[in-house]
């Protein structure tokens, strides 16, 4: 056999670490980045204002999952899908934001009512029609 010089890591393996400490790495800054979300809310102060809703939209992530490893045909597959919610409220000012909520709130708000809005931070709390 022809040794390529390689030693113990060959091509294939240092291409494996690389993405794998990359998949690591992009996993590691979102979790961080979301623990830092989630401390920022809890420090931000729980306010009301009054507010309009201008936008709602939801966005539809489709999921497909192998059946205990069967690849075969098309039962070898099923797919799920996650809804997330978000709403657009305008204040007072002017200033408009995004803030992501449950379904069943979103469920119960429509775009032109007008009431109360209590947040933090980015948090989404509720939503009192006047």
């Amino acid at each position: 056999m022809m040794d390529m010089g390689y030693g113990f890591f060959g091509g294939f393996d240092v291409v494996f670490i690389v993405m794998f400490l990359i998949v690591i790495g992009i996993f590691a800054v979102n979790i961080l980045r979301g623990i830092g979300t989630w401390n920022q809310n809890n420090h931000s102060p729980r306010l009301t204002v009054p507010a309009l809703v201008t936008a709602k939209r939801m966005d539809v992530s489709h999921f497909q999952h192998a059946n205990a490893g069967d690849t075969t045909g098309a039962h070898g597959y099923h797919t799920s899908t996650a809804t997330s919610y978000y709403t657009t409220f305008q204040v007072d000012s002017g200033d408009r934001m995004e803030l992501a909520m449950d379904g069943a709130a979103y469920g119960m708000l429509a775009e032109g009512d007008e009431g109360l809005l209590t947040f933090q931070g980015s948090r989404y709390i509720s939503f009192e029609r006047s």
